[in-house]
C-alpha cells in the first residue's frame, strides 16, 4: 500500500515547481489530518481523507490552462477523472480510488454531504482558503454556523482566526 508521504511525494512532482498549488494543498493537508485525528476517524477514513486532501485541486493546472481560472466547480468536473489517473498505480483498492475520487470532485459542494471524510476535507480547505484570500471574520463565522459540523474543526478555525 502506498504511504501518505509517497502520495505527497507524487504531488508535488506533478506539481512541477508551482508553491502557490504545494502550499496550499500541504495546509490542506495538515488542517484535515489535525481535524480527522481529533474527530478519532477510522485508521481507513483517516487514510482516504489525507489522500483526498492532499489531491482535492489536481485539476488546477488543467483548469488555469482550458478555462482560464480554477472555479471550484470546473476542479470539481475534471478532478475526479485525474484523481482515478492519479491513483491508478498506487496500490489503493477501486473502492478507495473511487472515494477519494468522489471527495476530488465534491469538495466545493456544500450540500448533502457524506461521511466525515468528506465534511473534514471541506473544513480543512475552507479554512486553507480563508487565511490565503483574508476572508473577513463575519464570512468565517458564517461558515462555521452553517456549514462546519466538527467540534474539532470549528475550534480550531476559531482558534486560527481569533474568533
Amino acid at each position: 500500500m502506498i504511504t501518505i508521504s509517497q502520495i505527497m511525494e507524487k504531488m508535488i512532482a506533478f506539481s512541477k515547481g508551482n508553491l502557490h498549488d504545494i502550499n496550499h494543498f500541504i495546509r490542506v493537508w495538515t488542517y484535515a489530518r489535525t481535524i480527522g485525528e481529533l474527530e478519532c476517524l477510522d485508521a481507513n477514513t483517516q487514510y482516504i481523507l489525507e489522500i483526498a486532501a492532499i489531491i482535492h485541486d489536481i485539476a488546477c493546472p488543467l483548469c488555469r490552462e482550458k478555462y482560464g481560472n480554477t472555479n471550484g466547480k470546473y476542479q470539481e468536473t475534471e478532478g475526479m477523472t485525474m484523481a482515478r489517473d492519479f491513483l491508478s498505480d498506487t496500490g489503493l483498492t477501486a473502492e478507495q480510488i473511487d472515494r477519494v475520487a468522489f471527495l476530488v470532485g465534491h469538495h466545493h459542494t456544500y450540500i448533502d454531504i457524506s461521511g466525515a471524510d468528506y465534511q473534514i476535507l471541506m473544513e480543512a480547505d475552507y479554512i486553507a482558503n480563508a487565511s490565503e484570500n483574508g476572508y473577513s471574520k463575519e464570512k468565517i463565522e458564517d461558515f462555521i454556523n452553517r456549514i462546519m459540523w466538527t467540534n474539532s474543526g470549528k475550534e480550531l478555525t476559531r482558534q486560527i482566526f481569533c474568533i
